[in-house]
Order: C-alpha cells, then structure tokens, then sequence
C-alpha cells in the first residue's frame, strides 16, 4: 500500500517559521545576489526544520548560541547561520515587529582558515606560466585574473564589448542589483599582448569548448584542473586576486590605490596588503639592528 505524504506542519502566526518566509518575500533579501540568498536561503530552511514552530519573540540569545554551536566543526558555516538570523531580525525590528535582535550579539567562532584562499606565490605563478604558455586557455584566464584584479564572477562577464579605449568598462557582479559599482580599468601592456595571442569570443573572452561564455562555478573547476596540471593544486582563481594586492603593495601602493586598484569600499581589506609590506620592507631595512 502506498503510505499518504506527512501533512507538512501548520505555519503559525508570528513563529520563526513565519518570520522567515515574511523576510524572504521583502526587498531585503530579495535583491540579494543569486548564490547569496540560494546559501541564505538554505540556512535559513534548516532552521525552520527545527526550531519553526517557536514564536520568534520567545527565541533569546542562548537558543542562538546554540544553533551555533551544532554547526561548531564548521564554523564558517556557524557563523553563516549566526548572520542569517541577525538579518531575520534586523528585518524585524525594521517592521517594528519586535525591538530585540537576539543574534545581535552571539560571536562569531574562530575560522579554521582564517587567511581564507591561498595567495599565489611569485614562483607558483612562474610555474604556471611554464606549463601554460601564452596562447593557451589557461595562460589567457591567468593574465585576466592577475592584470585586473576581478574577481572570478567578473572574469567570466569581461570581453571585447567592454573596451574603450584600452580600458575595461563594466559594473561589478557582487551587488549589481543592490549597490552596483562602475568599474573602469586600464588594459595592462602585458594582458594586451596575452589578448592578441588568445582565442576569444564576441562577447565574452573566455568561452568554453562549445564557444559559450562560462559561468563562474565552471571557470572555477576549469581553471582549478588547470593548476593540478601545473603541479600546484592547492592554487585557485581567487588566490591569483590576492597574489595581485601583495604585488601592488609590495610595490608601493598605498591604502587609497589599493581600494581603488581592487574595488574595495572598505580600507580594512586593503590595510592587510599595506601593512604586510611595510612590515617586510622595514625588517628587510632594519634586521643589520640585530648585529650591533
């Protein structure tokens, strides 16, 4: 016999459940970024699944905590969790639902990667470049990455309509439709060169075998094998943008130029760069201090 589906469990008024699917119909989560609210959204549905029958009002800080605390073996996705709700409840008070934000003030854990991707060493590029000559796929992808700075939901959008006058003109992927960012680059010599000796295509000068443009998450697994062929598989697309800043720092940027060079609205990214070079340049021009 064939057993009748579970009644799916009322919605209750005013529960987190209910909160949760009032945030996910308004603006605030609706002009979020397609990967954000997919990720968004599924954090947001375990929760339900457990704790959405509760009266949001009734939810307090240590049941956060402990939502937290079941993800604590992956804390990027703990704190993940944390943000969500934060945003949930943001969204209430906003509607003068409720005055309280209990996840306002439950930390973040520790990351396990707290320096994030790895940053390309010079030698790791050198050796990429060895297996990849100019004219190839690969060679091309790497001269996007390291002579724009984009980062790789950009890289796959960049093409010949973009130029003017050997310069990039285009609007930033990562919040188009919240708080687009105009982008004007310069065309580097070098990325030039790589350029006039690539395949490309009309719109878009990286495409795929099928002569279609890419889609981030596909460039990223391409250009992820590519690395393996290189001998350095620990490499990545978003770590050539790092290896980028450490260059330009190393070469003098300041804050300003980095924030500018890479996009960033904040100085607290581009102060990691800044601050890491001088720190090399002055034990660099001062270690001889130990000798006397």
């Amino acid at each position: 016999l064939l057993m009748e589906a579970a009644e799916p469990k009322p919605r209750l008024p005013h529960s987190l459940d209910w909160l949760i699917m009032s945030y996910l119909k308004s603006p605030e989560f609706t002009q979020l970024g397609v990967s954000t609210k997919r990720v968004r959204q599924g954090l947001l549905a375990d929760i339900q699944l457990v704790h959405g029958q509760t009266p949001f009002t009734d939810v307090k800080t240590a049941d956060i905590r402990g939502m937290r605390d079941q993800l604590a073996n992956t804390p990027e996705a703990a704190n993940a969790r944390i943000k969500a709700l934060r945003q949930v409840y943001r969204y209430a008070n906003d509607c003068e639902l409720t005055e309280v934000n209990p996840a306002r003030n439950v930390a973040y854990l520790p990351s396990q990667n707290p320096d994030g991707f790895h940053t390309w060493t010079e030698n790791e590029v050198i050796q990429f470049e060895s297996r990849h000559p100019i004219g190839s796929k690969a060679r091309l992808s790497m001269g996007l990455l390291l002579y724009t700075g984009v980062r790789r939901s950009d890289v796959v959008l960049l093409g010949p309509p973009m130029e003017n006058r050997e310069k990039l003109v285009f609007t930033e992927f990562k919040n188009r439709l919240r708080k687009p960012k105009k982008r004007l680059i310069p065309i580097l010599p070098e990325l030039r060169g790589i350029l006039n000796a690539s395949e490309s295509g009309a719109f878009t000068y990286l495409i795929t075998k099928f002569k279609r443009p890419y889609t981030a998450n596909g460039f990223g697994n391409f250009f992820k094998r590519r690395c393996i062929e290189a001998g350095i598989p620990h490499c990545s697309a978003h770590g050539l943008r790092k290896c980028g800043a450490v260059r330009a720092a190393h070469a003098g940027a300041t804050t300003r130029q980095l924030m500018a060079i890479f996009g960033w609205d904040s100085a607290k990214q581009a102060e990691l760069y800044t601050q890491q070079a001088e720190r090399d340049r002055l034990a660099l021009e001062n270690m001889y201090l130990l000798t006397k």
